[in-house]
Order: structure tokens, then sequence, then C-alpha cells
């Protein structure tokens, strides 16, 4: 019997592996949170599937998305990932993820985990929307905008309710499997 799945990822083996594997899974680690950060606000304008399918390269360009060693990024470092052709080479997400780095660990030092205030905004537990079909999965939420809205006044850089949404989603805050998807089951 075929698995039923959310329409859109039928495109192709990877779309299938990371929503089976990945997509809407519950993320409390901070080092996950921040890859999803990452990847979501390079995928900013862009399609999902490109940035799907340069992961790996953006995971070695950026140290295996050490948040630590990201902050620390110099100029030389920035110039170097603007000559990497295996990623998004905008030398203003690139930047805005060394700042995003850098506010990821003042949240840290705040909240004693960047997991708990984030998932904070959502009390801790998934929204679980049930929807219908893909046309019922919205693009942003209210929580999605005071988070982005929270994440701006915090300095963080792309990422406004429409990328945060796509994080939440990423990350189990929201559970936006179909209803007769596998995964629900």
């Amino acid at each position: 019997m075929e698995k039923i799945r959310c329409g859109w990822c039928e495109k192709d083996d990877l779309y299938r592996k990371y929503h089976d594997e990945e997509w809407g899974r519950p993320v409390y680690d901070d080092e996950t949170i921040f890859e999803f950060l990452v990847l979501e606000s390079f995928q900013a304008g862009l399609s999902w599937y490109t940035i799907l399918s340069k992961r790996e390269n953006f995971r070695k360009a950026f140290d295996g998305f050490d948040y630590k060693k990201i902050a620390l990024y110099n100029e030389e470092k920035i110039e170097e990932l603007m000559n990497n052709s295996g990623i998004i080479r905008n030398r203003l997400k690139i930047k805005a993820t060394v700042t995003n780095a850098q506010k990821f660990q003042e949240v840290q030092n705040e909240f004693g985990s960047f997991s708990v205030y984030i998932w904070g905004f959502v009390g801790g537990k998934p929204i679980d929307h049930k929807p219908q079909a893909l046309s019922d999965v919205p693009a942003t939420i209210e929580i999605s905008d005071v988070l982005a809205k929270d994440l701006k006044k915090r300095g963080f850089k792309f990422m406004g309710s429409t990328v945060v949404y796509a994080h939440m989603q990423a990350t189990g805050m929201v559970n936006d499997h179909i209803e007769s998807c596998f995964i629900r089951k």
C-alpha cells in the first residue's frame, strides 16, 4: 500500500526523505534549531528545494552550523563564502547568519537555551492545525508574527513572519502535516 504524504513532498526522493524523517518533528536541541534558522533565512525568496539540495554544502561551508564559530566570522571568511558556488552567495544573508549566530548566543545567555526561548511562544508543545489539504496551511500565523517581531527587536536578520513560520513547521513547533498523511498515524 502506497504511503499518503503531504502533497508538497511528492516531487522526488530528497523531498520525501526530508518530509518522512524531519519535517514537523519537534526539535528541542539548540544546534538543530540554529541549523534550521540558517537554512530558512537563506530560503527567503527562493524555493525550499533549492536550499535542501544545497544543505550539505551549507553544512561544510558554515562549519557544521556551529553558531559559536559562525559568530566569529570576519570579512575574510565572508568573502570565502561569497566565492563558494555550492551555497547561495548572497552577502546580506551571509552577514545575517553571522549576526544571527551572535544574537542566538545572547538569547541562550538570557534564557538558558534558545530552545526554551523559542518554544515558549507555543507553550512548549506543538500547535496542531490538523489541515485537511495543503490549501489549509497558512503562510503565517499570529504567533509567527509575534515571534518574528521579537527576533527583529533582538537584532536577528532575515526573520520575517513567513520565514519564522516555515521554521516553526520544520522544527515541529507547528504540525502542518495534512490529516491523511501517514506521519500522523
